[in-house]
């Protein structure tokens, strides 16, 4: 199986010195499962000091990126015959679990992280899907990238040991997931519900799903009218 490949514009490639510490991601890097590389924009900057941002036409505060070094170093990277190109800004889409099993068909991620006040609007046009993590915004587009890379790393067969932990996971079947519980069976005066020590499996998936939907009833009601709506 070849590997699938993330390529990653970015101002500051030392951000993802972390995903060398991120458990099963680590571990499907060491498994050659996927390749991360890095491309640092500050390489396609633009003049003797490499420049990659500019003020705004019409006035404003802040420096926004320039679309010539993103698109040179866009160019660069090598294209995959299943490739996308993914915008992080924080005008995107909310990410969604359903977006990350969606990219696993692919062979190639093209990750564009944002700084500063933003970048040109012309650099949109580079990208077929523009990404955020929520209504918020965040210093530069590392962080949601970081999060792409280790969410669908997660999805790829090989990476986890065991692959059924994946199937009752929140936001799989638009329902959170079921509380869990381990040893000790008391702690703290509280304690495991006695359905999960009964050793009764049927009764333990029917509890299971129980709480599922009630949790997601209390914690995120949208996800269920949503789901209906579809």
């Amino acid at each position: 199986m070849s590997s699938f490949n993330f390529d990653v514009i970015t101002l500051f490639p030392k951000a993802f010195e972390l995903i060398n510490n991120l458990g099963v991601i680590t571990k499907a890097l060491d498994k050659n499962l996927i390749d991360v590389n890095l491309h640092d924009l500050r390489e396609y900057g633009e003049g003797a000091y490499r420049q990659v941002d500019d003020k705004p036409y019409g006035g404003g505060s802040g420096m926004v990126l320039k679309p010539g070094p993103i698109y040179k170093a866009h160019d660069a990277i090598k294209k995959f015959p299943k490739s996308r190109t993914l915008l992080m800004t924080p005008q995107g889409k909310v990410l969604k679990q359903s977006d990350l099993k969606r990219w696993t068909s692919l062979d190639q991620l093209i990750l564009i992280c944002g700084q500063y006040e933003g970048f040109d609007e012309r650099v949109r046009f580079l990208a077929d899907e523009e990404i955020s993590l929520g209504d918020f915004v965040l210093s530069g587009g590392e962080i949601p990238a970081i999060s792409i890379i280790n969410g669908l790393t997660r999805l790829l067969p090989g990476t986890l040991g065991d692959p059924d932990s994946l199937v009752d996971e929140s936001h799989n079947s638009s329902l959170l997931e079921y509380p869990h519980y381990t040893r000790p069976q008391v702690f703290n005066d509280m304690k495991v519900p006695e359905i999960l020590v009964s050793g009764n499996h049927k009764e333990i998936k029917a509890w299971r799903e129980e709480q599922m939907l009630k949790r997601t009833l209390l914690r995120r009601k949208d996800m269920i009218k949503k789901n209906n709506n579809d």
